[in-house]
């Protein structure tokens, strides 16, 4: 019996790579993800208004059959500004009303440009003919228009080179 000796284990291998190109890699993938994390981030950090307009539009849906059709579509109307007022310098957005209003929904509609006409109809009666003329609205026209609201909050398009991210004002 004294003759047997010992099982000798290897070494175990080691994680380094063996050559340059793999650390490169890594490096190259880790800065990847690294960036892609970093865009995420920011995408949905701009999009936080779109976020808080689009639950105070559902907040508003869930009243529209128990609240006045007027104030309600008052509301709608000042959600629009609001967010507009968020997103871009308040100097080129608040001044804004009627056509001039109505260009800058479509202009910055991106895919929501098929919203624009039933929020022209919304910006016309609110600005124009007031609470009397909002109170007799059908609720087909009611129904169209918060989904236009809708439609646009959530498809509208914010330009980084406006020169203003929207990241030092609130909704």
């Amino acid at each position: 019996m004294n003759e047997l000796i010992d099982i000798v284990t290897p070494t175990p291998p080691s994680w380094m790579p063996k050559t340059v190109g793999w650390l490169v890699v890594g490096v190259v993938l880790l800065v990847g993800v690294l960036w892609l994390a970093w865009r995420t981030a920011r995408r949905w950090y701009a999009n936080r208004f779109r976020r808080a307009a689009l639950r105070e539009l559902a907040a508003l849906q869930q009243t529209a059959d128990s609240a006045e059709r007027a104030t309600l579509l008052l509301s709608l109307a000042e959600l629009l500004k609001r967010l507009a007022l968020a997103q871009w310098p308040r100097h080129s957005v608040a001044a804004l009303s009627g056509p001039a209003w109505r260009d800058f929904l479509h202009t910055h509609a991106g895919g929501a440009g098929d919203a624009v006409p039933a929020l022209a109809a919304l910006i016309d009666d609110a600005e124009y003919r007031g609470a009397a003329t909002l109170a007799q609205w059908p609720e087909a026209q009611l129904r169209a228009t918060l989904g236009a609201c809708r439609i646009w909050i959530a498809g509208y398009r914010h330009d980084a080179h406006d020169g203003h991210d929207g990241y030092d004002d609130h909704l």
